[in-house]
């Protein structure tokens, strides 16, 4: 499957941003995906997840309650809506997938910047 993050750019601290990931070549609706991000000098970290039918949903916490994500699989497209952002959410965003028996996610997104001006 290929994906194709896009929808970052430079925010406010306490502003919104809304990604999206369009997928192609598989069918999207076998696949779990989810949101990562990775900071400069910083690993790569887990930010949110969604099962297939999007009624399951994981977050760090460092997002919960403040990014939502969500699916559309009529549109092969993921999205996570952020609110309330902060320098710290500052990062590249990468959107990824796995099948849906799979335990590792093993494609990837391009990643699109996130910048969050204090």
């Amino acid at each position: 499957v290929q994906l194709q993050a896009s929808g970052g750019g430079l925010v406010q601290a306490g502003g919104s941003l809304r990604l999206s990931c369009a997928a192609s070549g598989r069918t999207f609706s076998n696949y779990v995906m989810a949101w990562f991000r990775q900071a400069p000098g910083k690993e790569r970290e887990f930010v949110a997840s969604i099962n297939w039918s999007g009624g399951i949903t994981e977050y760090s916490d460092s997002v919960k309650g403040r990014f939502t994500i969500s699916r559309d699989n009529a549109k092969n497209t993921v999205y996570l809506q952020m609110r309330s952002l902060r320098p710290e959410d500052t990062a590249v965003y990468y959107c990824a997938a796995k099948y849906y028996t799979g335990i590792k996610y093993n494609y990837w997104g391009q990643g699109t910047q996130v910048t969050v001006s204090s």
